[in-house]
């Protein structure tokens, strides 16, 4: 029976000497082992052997990619509370054991490094918004943004984590603040339309002005060109006239008759078409005998000069 006692003590004791012989570290972490409470070595994925009893797994670091979300608020240059939410993705910067061990025990918790994250993305983004008026801090997302990581690089890498990206995902003000942004927004889309408006309606205007101003100089100059036109053609007409009555008195001084047949025709002429083309019914002639010799002179007179125009 002793013997049965003893051999099952034995067993026991071997297979507790086996459990904490042999440990299991998942995928995508590294085990930290301690002796006695101080740090000794690290631990890859898979099953690994320890000294039972003396050595422990105190910590298993994770390596993959972890995210954390941020919420915190910062004053603007002109004393606006603005308040973010932002997303930081990190890892630990390679699996060295120094690395590790510096990711294992910086911080006495991983409560304690996400506050100190934060922390140091606060006081980026502080410092930042701290020389930006609440007008400016709209349109900088991607500025504060780099700013943010250009500082949480630095500080992350000395805890032996390497920063991955850092986002701003959403920048508010109190309530009172976007009411009156949202009416100075009003306010200056009002005024840029109404600038565009009366843009739009100087250059309407300028150009029916032009094209009123165009239409009048081609009137203009349409009408000096028919008045030419006209004065050509008169001009024509009196010429010709003038040839055709120095042809006449030519041909009949050439017949031996004088010029003031010609000048009775025309003149019987008149009275017939004055007679045919007048609406009135009355003509009222001068029989005064010397006037109508004074008529006949004055039209012989003017057709000589015609003649003797014509042949010098």
């Amino acid at each position: 029976m002793t013997s049965l006692i003893v051999a099952g003590v034995v067993v026991a004791v071997v297979i507790i000497f086996v459990v904490n012989t042999f440990r299991t570290i998942d995928q995508a972490h590294v085990g930290v082992v301690t002796l006695f409470g101080k740090y000794r070595r690290v631990l890859g994925p898979g099953l690994n052997i320890i000294l039972p009893f003396l050595e422990k797994v105190n910590w298993k670091v994770p390596v993959q990619n972890q995210t954390n979300q941020l919420t915190f608020s910062a004053i603007t240059g002109d004393q606006a509370a603005v308040h973010f939410k932002a997303t930081i993705i990190f890892a630990v910067s390679n699996h060295d054991a120094e690395t590790i061990q510096l990711v294992a025990f910086k911080f006495i918790n991983p409560q304690a490094f996400t506050m100190a994250m934060t922390s140091a993305v606060e006081a980026a983004v502080r410092e930042f918004v701290a020389t930006k008026k609440q007008a400016e801090v709209l349109g900088l997302r991607t500025e504060i943004a780099s700013h943010a990581k250009d500082n949480l690089n630095e500080q992350l890498a000395s805890w032996g984590y390497g920063l991955i990206d850092l986002a701003i995902n959403d920048i508010a003000f109190d309530a009172e603040v976007m009411a009156s942004m949202s009416r100075v927004v009003a306010a200056t889309n009002a005024q840029t339309a109404a600038e565009f408006e009366g843009q739009a309606l100087l250059i309407t205007r300028t150009k029916q002005a032009e094209a009123e101003g165009a239409a009048i100089r081609i009137a203009a100059e349409n009408e000096a060109t028919a008045a030419k036109l006209r004065g050509e053609g008169l001009a024509g007409f009196r010429t010709a006239l003038s040839q055709g009555l120095t042809d006449s008195a030519r041909m009949l001084e050439e017949n031996g008759v004088g010029a003031g047949l010609l000048a009775f025709t025309l003149w019987t002429e008149t009275i017939l078409d004055a007679a045919k083309m007048g609406k009135g019914n009355t003509i009222f002639l001068d029989g005064n005998i010397a006037t109508m010799e004074e008529s006949l002179r004055r039209l012989q007179a003017l057709t000589k000069e015609n003649l003797d125009a014509s042949s010098s």
